[in-house]
C-alpha cells in the first residue's frame, strides 16, 4: 500500500448538475473513498452528503468543495468553499462574474435571474502556500487573476462546467493562459458529462503549470487524480521570462478595487 501521507495536498471536488442548476452534492466523494483505501487511508463514516469539513478532517487534506448555492438573507451565491486538515473553514469565494448568455436563436443560461454576484477576490495564505479561488466564468477575466497574482497567487483553484460550443474550443486554451500570464499553477475541475443533464458539461478537469503545460488532463468522464506540484519551481519560470517583474505600472496597471 502506498504511504497516504504522501498525498496530503489539495483535493478538489467539484459541483455536478444532473440536470439542475447547482445541487448540493458534491462529486467523486465515493470515489475519494476508494482513493483513499487504495492508499491505505483507513476512512471511517465517509458517506455522500456527509459535510465538507468533516471530509477534509477525515482525509486530513485541504478541501475546495464545490460551487454549491449559499444563502445569505435573500440572497444566493455560487460559492467554492475551501476547508483545512482540520476541517476549519479558510476561505469561501463567491463567484463574481455571473454567466448571462442570450443568443437569439441560440442558447439562453441567465445565472443573475437566480444568483447574485460576489464582491470579493479570494487568496488565501496556508501552510502548502498562497491559494486563489475562482469559479468557472471568472476565468473568462484575465484582470481578475492578475489581481489575485499580485496578492500572492501560487495555485489558483477552479471548479468549472464549460458547455459542449466552448468547452472544445476554450476550455484548455483559457486555463493554460491565465496560467501562462501570471505565472502561476492552475488546476480546473469540471463535472463529467452526462448527456441526459439539460447542461451538459464538457468535462475535461486539468491541472496546468506557469509555463502552459498541460501535467493531466482528463477526457469526458469521472475519475480521480494526484498530481504533484512544487511551488518552488515558481521562482524558475518566473526567472525565466520575467513578466510580473517586467510590468511597465508606470503606464498601465491593474489593482484590486475592495
Amino acid at each position: 500500500m502506498a504511504d497516504f501521507n504522501e498525498y496530503k495536498g489539495v483535493w478538489v471536488f467539484c459541483e455536478q448538475r444532473q440536470g439542475k442548476l447547482m445541487p448540493t452534492d458534491f462529486e467523486l466523494v465515493s470515489e475519494a473513498r476508494k482513493l483513499a483505501d487504495e492508499l491505505g487511508c483507513e476512512v471511517t463514516g465517509l458517506l455522500l452528503g456527509d459535510n465538507v469539513e468533516g471530509i477534509a478532517k477525515e482525509l486530513g487534506v485541504y478541501l475546495a468543495g464545490g460551487s454549491v448555492p449559499e444563502r445569505e438573507g435573500d440572497a444566493i451565491y455560487n460559492t467554492c468553499y475551501l476547508f483545512s486538515p482540520q476541517g476549519e473553514e479558510l476561505a469561501r469565494h463567491r463567484k463574481v462574474h455571473l454567466f448571462d448568455i442570450d443568443v437569439p436563436g441560440g442558447q439562453r443560461f441567465m445565472e443573475s435571474d437566480t444568483l447574485t454576484a460576489g464582491d470579493q477576490i479570494t487568496v488565501v495564505d496556508t501552510p502548502l502556500g498562497k491559494l486563489g479561488i475562482a469559479i468557472c466564468f471568472d476565468i473568462r477575466f484575465s484582470e481578475l487573476f492578475r489581481v489575485m497574482g499580485d496578492k500572492g497567487a501560487q495555485l489558483i483553484l477552479i471548479p468549472a462546467a464549460f458547455n459542449m460550443t466552448t468547452g472544445p474550443v476554450h476550455w484548455s486554451l483559457a486555463f493554460r493562459m491565465r496560467a501562462l500570464d501570471n505565472q502561476c499553477f492552475i488546476a480546473g475541475c469540471s463535472p463529467a458529462r452526462d448527456e441526459t443533464a439539460s447542461y451538459v458539461a464538457y468535462g475535461h478537469s486539468l491541472v496546468s503549470d506557469p509555463w502552459g503545460n498541460l501535467l493531466t488532463e482528463f477526457d469526458e468522464k469521472a475519475g480521480v487524480q494526484v498530481v504533484t506540484i512544487d511551488l518552488a519551481d515558481l521562482d524558475k519560470y518566473r526567472a525565466q521570462i520575467p513578466i510580473l517583474a517586467g510590468r511597465r505600472t508606470d503606464l498601465y496597471r491593474t489593482e484590486a478595487l475592495k
